[in-house]
């Protein structure tokens, strides 16, 4: 196997690790957090619209670290940088 078939192989299997961990963990954090909420808004009911605030700012923030490993895993697989150190 020459080396640029080792780096495209290498490449998609990090490509599979960033796209499937990062997936697990925002479901993960998502669930975790809503749980969290849900408890907290079981004791607590006049504190929902405090706690909902805070809860929606935090779906966006996780979903959008997902979001950003799913673009660099995108990078890594149409302009992989690591192929051009072959071509050298």
């Amino acid at each position: 196997m020459d080396a640029l078939a080792l780096i495209q192989a290498y490449t998609g299997v990090g490509i599979g690790l960033i796209i499937g961990l990062g997936a697990a963990g925002a479901c993960i954090g998502i669930g975790i957090m809503c749980a969290s909420f849900l408890e907290g808004a079981a004791r607590q009911p006049e504190m929902i619209p405090q706690l909902q605030g805070k809860v929606f700012l935090l779906l966006g923030l996780i979903d959008a670290s997902f979001i950003i490993g799913v673009g660099l895993a995108m990078m890594f697989a149409f302009a992989n940088p690591l192929l051009s150190v072959v071509a050298k």
